[in-house]
């Protein structure tokens, strides 16, 4: 599959994408992939090759539904899609490590990025297909692989809300410290993407940045069947 039709992450507005996730934890990047491009990556999901594994997510108690872990090398579109995020989201992550007070920095190119948790034995590929049908959700959670995390991760829409399946909302929790979990539903139309925080985000208060816990899932379908593509920029171990 060629990276025909996707939406060049350089043409997204990442001032404002930048501002939204230090507001929200969370920011959409509108009709990142094309409608011919979500069509050609659900319809992989059944296919018997390109694949390194397939959760069934009731047997791990995640929640109901399935995903399948695309081995490498991944389909172009995918591939590019990772590149060309990392790109742009590296200096943020970079300044939320500082100003959450942590070490770690990230290096400019995803390339070099995964040099450090492949040689770290985290070298299976995470981006993934998710299919939810009728009654399935997913369970509030964190993408953590292994030591090695990037703090941003992309979850795309494949499907069309209202046509191809009812309910199904991505959802955000925030929980900051001695205070009560707050929610968040992301709208989001086929093609949408989400970049949203994986595990901790820095949160400005009166007294400076704290650290804010974020998780994530997909509230129950009503009907139809929805796809979304996951990029994760870390290798798993």
């Amino acid at each position: 599959m060629k990276p025909a039709s996707y939406t060049q992450a350089t043409a997204v507005g990442w001032a404002a994408v930048s501002a939204d996730l230090d507001r929200h934890g969370w920011a959409v990047l509108p009709g990142l992939i094309g409608d011919e491009d979500c069509d050609a990556i659900a319809a992989l999901y059944d296919r018997e090759s390109g694949f390194r594994d397939r959760i069934v997510m009731a047997r791990h108690g995640y929640g109901r539904g399935e995903y399948r872990y695309f081995a490498y090398p991944l389909p172009a579109t995918v591939q590019h899609l990772r590149i060309d995020l990392y790109r742009h989201l590296a200096p943020i992550a970079n300044r939320w490590q500082a100003r959450m007070g942590l070490d770690t920095r990230f290096p400019d190119t995803h390339e070099a990025f995964l040099a450090r948790c492949h040689a770290a034995g985290q070298a299976r590929p995470t981006p993934l297909v998710l299919r939810y049908g009728p009654d399935d959700y997913n369970s509030l959670h964190q993408d953590i692989y292994g030591a090695h995390v990037f703090p941003l991760q992309v979850a795309t829409l494949l499907s069309r809300p209202g046509r191809d399946f009812t309910g199904g909302e991505f959802v955000m929790t925030e929980q900051r410290p001695r205070m009560q979990t707050r929610p968040a539903v992301v709208p989001l139309g086929k093609g949408d993407a989400v970049v949203f925080a994986v595990n901790t985000r820095p949160h400005r208060g009166t007294r400076g940045d704290y650290r804010v816990t974020m998780r994530h899932g997909v509230s129950t379908i009503y009907a139809g069947r929805r796809h979304t593509l996951g990029i994760i920029f870390h290798d798993a171990t």
